[in-house]
């Protein structure tokens, strides 16, 4: 056996690899598999073969050899050899192998396409990719692989090839917003799209106060800010701004970070990391970034179904009293636009001495009285702990902060890297924030003109019978119920109608409930929502989608088809109170641009995005 091994060396990738001593090994273990006749002379006079044999016998280089010496394989059956030169038995083979080894030997990580001639990567099904085993082999990307080296290149095409095949791969459309036609973009072939679906949600990112401010400020400071706060990048810009945050949340200190990703997964990280014993209790549709900050924080996770306070509470009973608790959750949930019970988890954070992390991300800027968010709203910002917050959605900028005690910020200064090790926002950044932040303090219709064209588009899409996640945020979720149709919606609705809606699909949104994601702005007009709404009717006529009523017949997805009412949380009294400033300056001069009219009868609405800079 082992002369015959030597001379198939030369053709087969195995036996080249593989550690002489490896191969003794195999060839001097018995095999409990028999085969139809041991060929004595070249194996030895054991009773039975080896495992080295056995399973020779099943290789396309080595059965032919072995066969014209008169072992035939397994149980006598005479095995069709491929003509490709494909190994048929790879797994099996490998792993039996490795099994008869001591611990400190292995055979080599084989797979069939090391003995093809064809080097492409595509269709892969199995978990690990190819070792090369030629001696130097030029990859599908022109890079060189040399001999036994991991193939890094075939492992990043299944890993992708995995998105495709589950529909979850994401697509990237090249956008381009206009600052002068908010909210219309131009696409990367120059067409014009209404685009439905920013988190620019007021148009602040176009407001000619933030522009101005951030234009003077890069002419006087220049266009970075120069290092980390710790050296060189702290400037009076960051600290006025974070002062501001503190202000606006009514905490003693605020701190900014690059983004609000980075705020959430360096404060849970950085503070549960360092409470003793800290649990988590995480709603079970929290963001990413809260996720990834309870991961790196070490602390032990426990999760609670979705605003489901008696979960929640009996996993605070779990707990003993002296254990330091926070429960993570969020106002606005973004992808079905759920909002959290603020009160009653402070009451429950209260009563079992919790700390409270809410993430208003999706909220600030645009509800309460100076735009705090959700937890203003209903006057209960004052009992929460944390509150994080961004400055890239309904302010229009860049970055994310948190505001808490003094304390507990200067800690997370102190400790968290992603805080410490990152270059600080630039000046005009931090400028535009600024003005952005102080300017919805003051000027509510922005909010209110949001609120308007969202309740809208609500009524107009169920008067269609068109099927939207029940909610009482400013977010619109068109169920579609399907991965790649809803791709295919949102692509033809971009293509033929010139609208911009993003599909939303797994991981974000669970299987099933895969949908269109839309956010109405106070700068949508009535002529692109009636453009939008008929669209979107056309596409699911003529694809015979799902209707509300069809959901409610055949049973609900996502809560469509509940037949449950939903009111906003807004209420009309506070969005007419928000739009009183524009309704008195048009009464005073008929030159100033007003769309909306009525009495608190939003049938005849109109856009408000025209508010001072």
């Amino acid at each position: 056996m082992e002369k015959i091994a030597l001379a198939g060396k030369s053709l087969c990738p195995f036996l080249k690899q593989t550690p002489a001593q490896t191969l003794r090994t195999l060839a001097a273990k018995p095999s409990s598999t028999p085969i139809a006749r041991t060929f004595t002379s070249s194996v030895g006079s054991s009773p039975r073969p080896s495992v080295l044999l056995v399973h020779a016998t099943k290789c396309p280089i080595m059965g032919p050899a072995l066969e014209s010496k008169g072992v035939s394989s397994t149980h006598g059956q005479k095995r069709e050899f491929s003509s490709s030169g494909k190994c048929p038995f790879p797994h099996e083979t490998m792993s039996a192998m490795a099994q008869a080894l001591p611990h400190h030997m292995s055979v080599p990580n084989h797979r069939p396409e090391a003995v093809s001639n064809s080097h492409s990567h595509h269709g892969h099904s199995h978990g690990h990719a190819k070792h090369v085993e030629s001696h130097h082999h030029t990859g599908d990307h022109g890079k060189s692989v040399r001999h036994g080296h991991f193939d890094y290149e075939a492992f990043y095409t299944q890993e992708l090839d995995k998105k495709h095949k589950d529909k979850s791969y994401r697509y990237f459309n090249n956008i381009n917003r206009l600052a002068q036609k908010f909210p219309v973009a131009h696409t990367g072939k120059g067409d014009f799209v209404n685009v439905w679906c920013s988190n620019d949600y007021l148009g602040m990112g176009r407001n000619l106060g933030v522009l101005d401010t951030m234009k003077k400020t890069i002419d006087t400071y220049g266009a970075g800010a120069g290092g980390t706060r710790n050296i060189a990048g702290n400037a009076q810009l960051h600290l006025s701004l974070e002062s501001e945050i503190a202000a606006l949340h009514q905490k003693e200190a605020g701190l900014v970070f690059s983004s609000c990703f980075v705020a959430n997964d360096a404060t849970l990280a950085t503070l549960c990391g360092k409470l003793p014993g800290c649990v988590i209790l995480s709603d079970a549709k929290n963001h990413a970034s809260m996720i990834q900050g309870i991961r790196h924080s070490g602390a032990k996770k426990m999760v609670f179904r979705h605003n489901d306070l008696e979960h929640l509470e009996e996993l605070l009973q779990s707990i003993p009293k002296d254990t330091p608790k926070l429960i993570a959750f969020e106002s606005v949930y973004s992808m079905c636009g759920s909002i959290g019970p603020i009160k009653e988890i402070c009451d429950l954070a209260e009563k079992y001495g919790a700390i409270t992390f809410l993430d208003e991300v999706h909220a600030v800027g645009m509800y309460g009285k100076h735009g705090a968010g959700v937890a203003e709203y209903i006057d209960q910002m004052h009992r929460v702990d944390i509150i994080t917050g961004t400055l890239a959605k309904a302010y229009g900028v860049v970055g994310g902060y948190i505001a808490a005690s003094a304390k507990l910020v200067d800690m997370v200064r102190s400790y968290a890297p992603g805080f410490i090790f990152t270059t600080s926002l630039p000046p005009a950044i931090v400028a535009g924030c600024l003005h952005s932040i102080r300017h919805l303090k003051h000027s509510p219709v922005e909010r209110a003109g949001q609120q308007l064209n969202v309740r809208e588009l609500k009524r107009r899409f169920e008067e269609r019978d068109i099927p939207v996640i029940p909610n009482p945020s400013h977010i619109v979720p068109v169920l579609v119920g399907n991965a790649e149709i809803a791709k295919q919606v949102s692509d033809e609705l971009l293509t033929r109608f010139g609208i911009y809606a993003q599909s939303i699909n797994y991981p974000t949104v669970a299987r099933g409930e895969e949908r269109l994601r839309i956010t109405p702005t106070p700068g949508h007009t009535p002529e692109m929502m009636d453009h939008l709404v008929e669209a979107i009717c056309t596409i699911w006529e003529e694809r015979g989608l799902k209707y509300t009523s069809d959901y409610a017949r055949e049973g609900p997805v996502a809560d469509v088809g509940t037949g449950n009412t939903v009111e906003q949380l807004v209420t009309i009294d506070d969005v007419m109170a928000g739009i009183k400033p524009l309704a008195d300056a048009h009464a005073k001069d008929s030159a100033t641009p007003f769309l909306f009219h009525g009495n608190g009868d939003v049938q005849n609405w109109g856009s408000v995005a025209v508010a001072a800079a």
